[in-house]
């Protein structure tokens, strides 16, 4: 979708979004039926939705934590150089790093905050190891072991107040 020209959202588009977020396999008479359109004029938005690339797919979502047992790791790390060859450096190798599921970069006195789904802490502190044996740039890190998680959901797309 071009962001210079993006698409106007109705109430009945963000419903449609909304729905989809949370049951991907819902039915198209179900779905027209939430939102109180008929089913013809509901896919049609659907079908337009997708073709914006505001759909991008539906997935299943998975509990990693049934199927294999991870530890989650979150890490700030802070860089020796802050220039671009740098920063394509230390992105490049977060991208190779499958046990890296989360990677943002931020301002304020880190450069990046990574969530790393580890076998293990050893097999955590293996990568950090090999990261900092591999030059990529890291000046220090500092690892959070997260003990429990409190809340883990995607934003909702309409906001209301509180």
């Amino acid at each position: 979708m071009d962001t210079k020209d993006p698409m106007k959202l109705d109430r009945y588009d963000l419903k449609i979004l909304d729905i989809l977020a949370t049951d991907g396999r819902i039915t198209k008479s179900r779905l027209a039926e939430a939102i109180n359109l008929s089913v013809s004029p509901c896919w049609e938005r659907v079908k337009r939705l997708e073709k914006a690339g505001i759909i991008e797919g539906y997935s299943a979502r998975i509990n990693p934590h049934v199927v294999v047992k991870r530890n989650p790791v979150w890490v700030q790390i802070e860089l020796k150089a802050h220039n671009a060859d740098s920063f394509q450096r230390f992105e490049a190798a977060v991208q190779e790093t499958a046990s890296v599921t989360e990677c943002v970069a931020v301002g304020g006195g880190v450069d990046y905050l990574i969530k790393i789904e580890a076998e293990s802490i050893d097999a955590y502190q293996r990568l950090m190891d090999h990261w900092l044996m591999s030059d990529i740039g890291i000046e220090r890190y500092f690892t959070y072991i997260v003990t429990k998680t409190v809340k883990s959901t995607p934003p909702p797309l309409a906001w209301k107040a509180e």
